[in-house]
């Protein structure tokens, strides 16, 4: 079911949020700081929940996702909103705007997706570069230059709508994908990467005009569900704990 199918009336009122780890605490350290309190129901590991300390409501049901199952729920029609990665939101979500205009930014989960190659590629260090380099090794080797990446449609904007490079085919990264020129699996990448310290421990570079998003953690709304009164108050609440920010 495609999200522009999907009207207000099937859209279920659920928040998606992420199941586990950092991003689940800073999560619900964020919307304590609200003054919303996110609680499981049922079993300690149960992937329901609720939302509590709305006014004018009791609660509002919470579904724990993976971050990747948050973006793709939310362009399908099964939750309402979602707190997730702009990265996954622009990479699911064909057009997001379409689907969920309403992104507020919340200041943690922070990391870019970024265009790197090999440091012994002397010669290359801006997407134009790339573009030469592509042409030249089609010729010489008579096939197209790889890229490994789990970013297949941001990696296909950036690189032919965008630089003009379309040389290249992209390699589905199923694992480390920074590992993946070493292996022999790819000539490039485009990955995310919070501090670079992984990449540079491949041997690998960004390109100076390589970062395809500067990506953090969002509160994502449909917009046939923004102006639910339940989202509607939690939206404005995580927005003004934001403006409190330093």
């Amino acid at each position: 079911m495609a999200g522009d199918d999907v009207n207000m009336t099937t859209v279920p009122p659920v928040l998606g949020v992420p199941s586990k780890g950092r991003l689940m605490e800073t999560t619900a350290e964020l919307l304590s700081r609200a003054g919303l309190e996110l609680v499981r129901t049922g079993n300690a590991r149960g992937y329901r929940g609720e939302l509590r300390g709305l006014n004018g409501t009791e609660s509002l049901e919470v579904a724990f996702l993976s971050a990747s199952e948050i973006a793709r729920h939310l362009m399908e029609g099964r939750i309402a909103a979602g707190i997730t990665g702009e990265d996954l939101l622009q990479e699911t979500i064909p057009d997001v705007d379409a689907v969920a205009k309403t992104r507020l930014p919340l200041g943690f989960g922070h990391a870019d997706v970024v265009v790197a190659v090999p440091e012994c590629w002397l010669d290359v260090a801006r997407m134009s570069d790339l573009e030469e380099v592509a042409a030249e090794f089609h010729a010489r080797h008579k096939r197209l230059m790889r890229v490994a990446t789990k970013y297949l449609r941001l990696t296909r904007r950036f690189f032919a709508e965008e630089h003009g490079v379309v040389a290249f085919r992209t390699v589905r990264s199923a694992g480390a994908t920074e590992g993946a020129p070493a292996a022999g699996l790819s000539d490039l990448i485009v990955d995310i990467t919070s501090t670079g310290s992984t990449l540079k421990a491949n041997r690998l570079k960004v390109l100076d005009d390589g970062v395809i998003l500067r990506s953090q953690a969002m509160l994502a709304v449909r917009n046939d569900m923004a102006e639910t009164p339940a989202l509607s108050e939690v939206t404005q609440r995580l927005q003004a704990v934001m403006e409190q920010q330093p």
